[in-house]
């Protein structure tokens, strides 16, 4: 499969490296290279573009207002000198954020985040589901797979995608974990990390960092989710 790919820097040295960088790697089918972050959206207006390779300092538009206007794109990669935007780009889905100068190896690092983002992506795609009383209905492919709710270890959120865990299998289904956990059927669920969700009954021990599961795995528990702790100590 090849991911369509464009590279927005207004830098030229900059801009010429992230091309050479991309041309190294055959999945990628680079549309355009461009200096100018209006001519840019132009294009993806126009385009379905999967990866986006973008600066944050340009004149116009900047990179933090591209992504904005461009939240279609799936996998968003900052590569900028400014590291005092990683907090905003990361609320704005980044995959990665890249502080120059960039290196190859760096980017060979973010390549590989691609890789793996975009076969979860598609493969989560290729699933649906539908929960039914004590049951969630999982199609996987053409066959449909029946996941009793009671048997989840624990749910993970991926972007819009939710891996639900079973002692046998991770299942991915693509429903976020917020909506998930608002259906009544998930109500013995309590989340306790912004990636995590876990089942009050598969707990063996609860510290102030992490949770550890009965089949030894452990859940991180995040500083705004240390008051849902309290729930399951009760």
């Amino acid at each position: 499969m090849k991911w369509n790919c464009i590279i927005v820097d207004d830098t030229e040295i900059d801009n010429l490296t992230v091309v050479s960088y991309v041309k190294r790697f055959p999945f990628f089918n680079l549309v355009g290279a461009f200096t100018s972050s209006r001519e840019a959206l132009s294009v993806i207006e126009k385009n379905k573009i999967d990866v986006i390779f973008l600066d944050i300092d340009m004149p116009n538009f900047n990179g933090i207002e591209v992504r904005k206007k461009a939240l279609e794109i799936p996998a968003c990669i900052f590569i900028t000198s400014h590291p005092e935007y990683a907090i905003e780009g990361f609320e704005l889905d980044a995959l990665d954020f890249i502080v120059k100068p960039l290196t190859f190896d760096r980017f060979s690092k973010t390549v590989k985040r691609i890789e793996e983002f975009m076969d979860i992506r598609n493969k989560a795609e290729l699933f649906d589901a539908s929960i039914g009383g004590d049951s969630i209905f999982i199609k996987e492919g053409h066959s449909e797979t029946k996941v009793r709710l009671i048997d989840v270890l624990y749910l993970e959120a991926l972007k819009n995608y939710t891996l639900i865990a079973t002692p046998e299998k991770k299942h991915r289904v693509l429903l976020n974990i917020g909506m998930l956990l608002k259906d009544e059927n998930f109500s013995s669920f309590v989340r306790v990390h912004r990636g995590f969700a876990v089942q009050k009954h598969f707990i063996k021990k609860i510290s102030a960092q992490e949770i550890e599961l009965n089949n030894r795995m452990a859940i991180p528990v995040g500083r705004n989710y240390k008051e849902n702790l309290s729930q399951l100590l009760s």
